[in-house]
This record gives C-alpha cells, structure tokens and sequence, in this order.
C-alpha cells in the first residue's frame, strides 16, 4: 500500500530543527533537492528570503539551467539579490539574464564565466542596468564570454568607476568642517579601494575556483584585463614566486607567459617539463608528484583522478594502460 509524501510526513513527524539550520549552509542543487523531501522543507526553503540572497550556479545545474528556470530561482529572494554566480551555465542568454538582473536590481557580484551564449552586448546592457544605482555592481567575472574586444573592456570599466564615483558623491553633504575633512577622507578612500581591487592578483593555478569564490576571497572588480604583452582582453595572471626577480615582466596571458599548473609560477624555457594530460609543470612541482610507473610522467593537479592502477597497485597513466590492454578510453566512452 502506496502513501503520499503528506502522509508520511503526518506518520512520521516534522524534520529535526537540525535541518532547518543546516539549509543555508548547503549548495543550490542540495536545496532544491531538500525541497522535495517534504512539505515542512518545502515551506521553509520558499519562504527563507536569505537563502537566496547568494546564488551559486555550478555542476550538476549549470547544463541544464535555462532562462525560465533561472527567472523562477530568483524570484524567491524577492528582489534583494546580492550575489549571482552563473557557472558555465551555457543556455543562458542576454535577455534571460537582463529579466533577472531588471527584477534584482541591487546585485552587487555578478559572475558569469564561460556563458556561451551571453554576448559582450548584453553584458554591457547588463552592467548598465545595475551601475544606474549607486552602490551597487562591485565585482564582475566574465572570463570565457566570446569576442569581448577593448571598446566593450572599456566601457564596462567606464561604467563601474562611474558607479563607484555615485558611490561617494550620493554621501551625505557635509554641515560643519570637520565633516566636511571625513568626507573627503571617505571619498579618498573608496577611490583607493577601487584601485586596490583593480591590481588585485590572480593566479594561474586558482582560476575557476568555486571554492575560493565561495570563501569570499578578494577579487579584482572585473577579471579581464588588457595583456601588457599582446595587448588583447583576457585573464591576466600574476607570479605567486615569492622569489620571482622578473614578477612584473613575468605578469601576461597564458598565451604570452607559461605557468605551471599546479602553482602557477612562471615557466622559463629551459624549465617546462610535461605531465600525463599534456599540461605543464614546472621543475619543482614535477619532482613533487607522483610519476606512472612506465612514462615517468605525472598528472597536475587538476587531473590527479585520472591515475589507473595495474595488477601490483603502481600508477599507470592512461595512455600507458591504454596500451598495456590494447584499447583506448575513448573506445569505451
């Protein structure tokens, strides 16, 4: 005998307080999840405005997030959106993104890298939309977004000074001139906070980390630059070696400089040693890890579930046990 999910949540009760208190804590995909546990989740998570405050898109959503669907998942904060994330979510257009952005107008992260189908067009109607109001729009990712050329670049720094510069102006107008001293010393200041968050550094070995995203690390107000080197719009990396003589001239795209994957120094030359997945490493990183036992080559970090394993429990790369049976992985994919 069948029974419906109202009445075994009549049979067995209400879920512990525990879980109420666990929710705000768990990833998008694991609330929505828990939502369909039963009603008393389903009521609380719909009626929580602050659990959606700060929208994080990443895998297993991100490839089946559509327009429709993201407009209903914003719908719950109520307008008071702060943060949205939007992690390779590759069916989501320009106009699904401007819906959202026209119904949370006070989002102040905006983190859209590798949507495909987002246009530099749209992001600039976008960053518009949010920069008409004054402290708002601080931070934006777009790494990944195709044909951002220098004009859309500039503008869109154009339009983020310009909201920082509301920013300070829309301040109370000072009465007396010791107010009038802190509000110049407040204007100074969010004009350095500005070029602070501007020469933030990025490195190589983090990009696309949803982990240090979540952590709230520090990031630049927009992610893209303009390379010294070749001078197109892309991500431009710093050198996390301490002892790197050349960290300035070492500073470019991935396109001009080589970085190692797995600490993201500069690699010179003479140095690149590479791994099992056709990644490079530097020389010090690859003394480090563990090599297959017939190539001698290793796997970066980003790759370290790749490793099979033989008969005797050494560490075979694919290629190597590729051959060591006679067939390729993508034969069985």
């Amino acid at each position: 005998m069948s029974i419906t999910v109202m009445e075994a949540e009549e049979q067995e009760g209400h879920p512990h307080m525990a879980m109420f208190m666990v929710l705000g804590h768990l990833p998008l995909y694991e609330i929505l999840t828990m939502s369909s546990v039963c009603k008393s989740l389903l009521d609380e998570i719909n009626s929580d405005v602050l659990l959606w405050h700060r929208l994080i898109v990443e895998s297993p959503l991100n490839s089946r997030l559509t327009d429709e669907t993201l407009l209903k998942i914003t719908s719950k904060a109520n307008g008071r959106l702060k943060t949205l994330a939007l992690m390779n979510c590759i069916h989501i257009t320009d106009q699904g993104l401007l819906r959202v952005v026209e119904q949370n107008p006070y989002i102040k992260e905006l983190h859209i890298p590798a949507c495909t189908s987002i246009t530099p067009e749209g992001i600039l109607k976008v960053v518009e939309a949010l920069c008409e109001r004054s402290n708002c729009l601080t931070n934006l990712s777009i790494n990944g977004i195709y044909n951002i050329q220098k004009e859309h670049y500039h503008m869109l720094a154009l339009n983020l000074r310009k909201n920082l510069t509301l920013e300070y102006e829309q301040t109370p107008p000072p009465f007396y001139h010791h107010i009038q001293f802190e509000h110049n010393v407040l204007a100074s200041n969010l004009r350095l906070d500005y070029e602070e968050k501007m020469q933030q550094p990025v490195y190589y070995h983090k990009r696309g980390s949803v982990s240090s995203f979540k952590q709230g690390e520090n990031r630049r107000i927009i992610d893209l630059e303009i390379c010294p080197k070749c001078v197109e719009v892309r991500m431009v990396y710093d050198c996390p070696k301490v002892d790197c003589c050349k960290r300035k001239e070492c500073r470019g795209c991935i396109f001009c400089i080589p970085r190692c994957e797995n600490c993201g120094g500069c690699v010179g030359s003479d140095e690149p040693e590479e791994g099992a997945c056709g990644d490079i490493l530097c020389l010090e990183c690859w003394l480090q890890v563990p090599k297959c036992n017939f190539c001698n080559k290793p796997y970066c970090m980003q790759h370290t579930d790749w490793w099979c394993t033989s008969t005797d429990s050494s560490l075979l790369c694919r290629v190597c046990d590729e051959n060591s049976h006679g067939y390729t992985y993508t034969d069985v994919l």
